[in-house]
């Protein structure tokens, strides 16, 4: 209720939206709203400092001013995904390890600073040790784990090494009830805090839930609640990969764990961040996805926005490259500026950037999140692609070699790679790469057209034109991107095709369209009055946000 009340300072909160805040869907007796605002007045200084407004609710009345960070620095702490074995599902280790370092990372006073999950993850998919781990992080800590199924319980054994001199700073072992949501990540976190918080080194016998600290909470809900989160969990888990099949189930539960619980705000800023991912690697179509996000956006109780300012990067997004309004992109954009770094709203604020031709913009700002994220295998291939649009070649080249050879077998590392590197003369290697892909991912259509690309680059024309023929059936069943098919055409000889590819691309507003503009390979349709009035569309797009008189 505080949380609340912080978060809408001066401003009148109802009691439907504090009891929807804190009970949801649930019962709740008719004066509870105004016994827990008794009772938070009780725990205040000065008592009056929530104000009840005659017939429309409560207000806090006071300064509101952001928490001075804590003095000192904060250790440095890395969360490997936890091992899990046999009858426990495979998303749980990821899910213990990205919840545990937002609760950690998130509270009003951190016990440590939780280093950026997507390089924890890429370093773990390699095998490295919790060890070599931290000291390629410049970590502190490694917190890494297991996680066993029992009859009705969770064993979690979770264990800390301090990286300075590898030594194994503590372990815990507890069960936790299946039927208990949440439980283990949030356990977790709070044994991590209370450890650092007092900095016990002693290492602990086993435990249960009920001997940890007075500080542990264990949520305990209805049996629909514990579908709904555990549906969204799978989804988090099923979403960042890249295999249709995967997504689309994610994008079902999702929507399965919103309706059987209204108040779970994360499932909901996770869908949008979904419909994002699935049109720009081509799985749903853009008008499609941007309804969705938005819809799922509208649905986000005002009193709970707070939490989901992280989707405000997305839906500049939609407005940018959908609605072609560029005003109201750039005020998403500027409410959001706040949001710190996370793949998700990094991503959104490089194409965005990419989109308007703004390579220095959006090399500083991936340069920018890759010294937070190093190993972040979204951001180095970006990264190289925004090198390549801008027409540093030799630095794009030396970028994606970076980028694959920290992660070889990530997708987008791959797509980024298959073009860079055809384009700059290693066709072999290239093409090495596309087979890789389209073998791993045959409904990957941007990987399938890369591929096409390596071909007509390697001469080989008869087979790239099998591959073009190939989507050109496909998009009578399905969407399919049109993004690289237009690059593939300009290494036939075809501009005519080419422009007509691009033109469908305009037509449908796919996600790439403005950014393969500025792509050096159609550098030979430059002058041609029909690809000179699409440059120009961006252009105008820009005049009508400098006259925008709220965007000053």
């Amino acid at each position: 209720a505080l949380r609340l009340l912080l978060a809408n300072p001066g401003l009148v909160v109802t009691p439907l939206d504090m009891k929807q805040a804190l009970w949801g869907d649930a019962p709740a007796a008719a004066d509870s709203v105004s016994k827990c605002m008794a009772s938070l007045r009780n725990k205040l200084q000065p008592h009056e400092c929530i104000e009840t407004v005659y017939k429309r609710g409560y207000r806090l009345s006071v300064a509101v001013s952001p928490l001075n960070e804590p003095s000192g620095t904060l250790l440095r702490l890395a969360i490997l995904p936890f091992i899990v074995g046999y009858g426990v599902p495979e998303y749980l280790g990821a899910v213990i390890a990205d919840e545990a370092g937002a609760r950690i990372g998130n509270a009003p006073q951190p016990a440590a600073s939780v280093l950026a999950r997507d390089s924890v993850f890429a370093l773990a998919r390699r095998g490295l040790s919790p060890k070599q781990i931290g000291e390629m992080l410049h970590a502190d800590l490694v917190l890494s784990g297991t996680l066993r199924a029992l009859p009705a319980h969770y064993r979690m054994r979770a264990e800390m090494t301090r990286i300075a001199d590898g030594s194994q700073d503590w372990v815990e072992d507890l069960l936790v009830e299946r039927s208990r949501i949440a439980g283990p990540e949030t356990a977790l976190a709070n044994i991590v805090n209370h450890r650092i918080g007092v900095g016990g080194l002693s290492i602990a016998a086993s435990a249960t839930a009920d001997d940890l600290a007075p500080e542990v909470e264990v949520i305990e809900v209805s049996a629909q609640r514990s579908e709904a989160y555990e549906l969204f969990q799978r989804a988090r888990y099923e979403w960042q990969s890249l295999e249709r099949h995967r997504m689309q189930d994610a994008l079902r539960h999702l929507e399965r764990a919103i309706e059987l619980d209204s108040s779970l705000i994360g499932a909901r800023v996770d869908l949008v961040h979904l419909s994002v991912t699935q049109e720009i690697y081509g799985f749903m179509a853009p008008a499609i996805a941007a309804d969705l996000a938005r819809r799922t956006a509208s649905s986000i109780p005002s009193v709970a926005a707070y939490h989901a300012d992280s989707i405000l990067p997305s839906l500049g997004w939609f407005a940018c490259h959908v609605d072609r309004n560029l005003p109201a992109a750039l005020s998403l954009f500027q409410r959001s500026a706040h949001v710190p770094h996370n793949a998700w709203v990094t991503r959104a604020r490089a194409q965005f950037a990419l989109s308007r031709h703004r390579f220095d913009e959006a090399t500083g700002l991936l340069r920018a999140a890759i010294r937070i994220d190093p190993y972040s295998p979204l951001l180095q291939g970006r990264l190289a692609w925004a090198l390549h649009l801008d027409g540093q070649a030799g630095a794009s080249v030396d970028q994606i070699r970076k980028a694959l050879e920290l992660s070889p077998e990530n997708e987008s590392a791959g797509f980024y790679g298959i073009n860079i590197l055809a384009f700059n003369g290693d066709t072999a290697g290239a093409l090495e790469l596309a087979q890789s892909l389209v073998r791993r991912l045959p409904y990957f259509d941007l990987a399938t057209s890369a591929h096409a690309y390596a071909l007509a680059v390697a001469g080989r024309r008869d087979e790239a034109r099998a591959v073009l023929d190939r989507l050109q059936w496909l998009s009578r069943e399905r969407y399919v991107l049109k993004t690289i098919t237009p690059l593939v055409y300009m290494e036939l000889g075809e501009a005519e095709l080419a422009l007509a590819e691009l033109r469908a691309a305009d037509e449908r507003r796919c996600p790439w369209f403005f950014q393969v503009l500025a792509d050096p390979r159609l550098k030979p349709l430059h002058g041609r009055s029909e690809f000179d009035a699409m440059l120009n569309i961006i252009a105008a797009m820009e005049v009508q946000a400098e006259r925008d008189p709220q965007l000053g």
